[in-house]
Parts: structure tokens; C-alpha cells; sequence
């Protein structure tokens, strides 16, 4: 399928599942993941109208922004390596991915500018996951305040592939009361006002229980 009927599906679903919760399908933010496709399917998805495009692997990034650069909000969504940073940093526009005080400082060290950050919570309590454990979460946050190059936007999650919708449930909605009890606090380095969880096999729960950034790549660009 092309991408510009993949996303009308897609529209068409989101719609459904903000219509089931009362939300607007306005306040939801596709991000394709286009890490394992090729420069000539990122050029359809932009073609399609998708600006912001979701990358996990430093060649595979620089590849892609050295060839569409300012056409699309970058966001990368993988774990970033300590060392890669100074690679990656000043060319992205969101980091999905802060999950440690090592990381932080080499931002913090390399940006030429305010990064916008979603801290990445473990919720599930997967050992093959990375991210911030919960109970974990304020004290990390608290941390961050000295960094003046970071300001934390919101949470990002990444569930487990399963079919157990009130385990996915669950899990969506452990992460979106993490965000009201932060975002309540008022914290000018932590605004986190955003939440980024959700993919191709469980988006429409995601934004049931409050997802504002989904991350799509089979179900969008194969």
C-alpha cells in the first residue's frame, strides 16, 4: 500500500479512538518511523503530509537529514548511546529516549540549544527494556533541573508486543498519571506536558488512555 492511504487508515482510526474518549484527533501527533525504509519512501511519507519523521539509528538519521534536512521535524526514538551525542544532538528537534544522568551531561555538554525530551519510563518492568524505572521517575527529574540544555516535554513508553489489552491499558495509563503528577508540580525545566507511547500494534489504546505522539512504521511505511 502507499503511504497516503496507509495514513487515511490510520486518520480514520484515530478519529474512532479519540471520538470513544472525548479527545481531539488534532492533539495527536503522527511520528513515522522511517528507520528501516528508504529515502525515496521518507520522500512519500512527506509527500503524504507527514512532517515529523522518527529515527533510532545514528547512520541511518544522518543519512535521511543530510537529504531532507529542514523538511522535517526530526525525532529520534532509540536508545542514544553516551558517545554518538555530539553526532546526533544539534541536528534533532526531540530526543523520545532520556533515560539516564550520563546522557543528560553529554547533552548538556554538546547542544547548542534547549532540547525538547521525553524521559523514557520503563512501566512495563521489562528486563530487555531501557528507561527510568517509576518509582525512580521524580528523583531523575529533580536531577535534571541543573541541565539548563534540557527541558523535559513529556514521558515516552514502549510496551511490550503483546495482544492483552487491559495489560496494554495498564501500562498507557500508569505512564499518563506519572505525567499529571509531574506536570502538576509546574516545574519550568518540566513542563511535561506530552505523552509518547503507542505503535503500529497498539496505537488506538495509546490514545484512549492519553497518548499525544504516536510512533507508526509498519502500519505507515512498511
Amino acid at each position: 500500500m502507499d503511504v497516503a492511504s496507509n495514513l487515511q487508515t490510520i486518520q480514520k482510526n484515530i478519529a474512532h479512538a479519540c471520538q470513544a474518549c472525548q479527545r481531539k484527533k488534532e492533539d495527536i501527533t503522527i511520528i513515522a518511523v522511517t528507520k528501516y525504509v528508504t529515502i525515496e519512501r521518507t520522500e512519500e511519507t512527506l509527500q503524504a503530509g507527514i512532517t515529523d519523521l522518527g529515527e533510532n539509528r545514528l547512520e541511518g538519521f544522518l543519512e535521511k537529514y543530510n537529504h531532507f534536512h529542514d523538511r522535517a521535524n526530526w525525532h529520534f526514538i532509540g536508545t542514544l548511546q553516551s558517545r554518538k551525542v555530539k553526532d546526533v544532538i544539534n541536528h534533532i528537534d526531540v530526543l523520545h529516549s532520556l533515560d539516564r544522568i550520563s546522557l543528560a551531561k553529554e547533552i548538556e555538554k554538546r547542544a547548542n540549544k534547549q532540547i525538547d525530551c521525553f524521559i523514557q519510563v520503563n512501566v512495563s518492568g521489562e528486563e530487555s527494556k531501557h528507561g527510568v524505572r517509576p518509582e525512580a521517575l521524580f528523583s531523575f527529574i529533580e536531577k535534571l533541573k541543573t541541565y539548563s540544555k534540557i527541558r523535559v516535554i513529556g514521558l515516552m513508553t514502549m510496551a511490550p508486543h503483546i495482544k492483552d489489552e487491559a495489560r496494554l491499558r495498564s501500562i498507557f495509563r500508569h505512564l499518563a498519571t506519572l505525567r499529571n503528577d509531574i506536570h502538576m508540580q509546574n516545574l519550568i525545566h518540566a513542563p511535561c506536558n506530552f505523552l509518547s507511547m503507542g505503535m503500529s500494534n497498539d496505537y488506538t489504546i495509546a490514545v484512549e488512555e492519553g497518548a499525544t505522539h504516536i510512533r507508526v512504521g509498519t502500519n505507515l511505511v512498511g
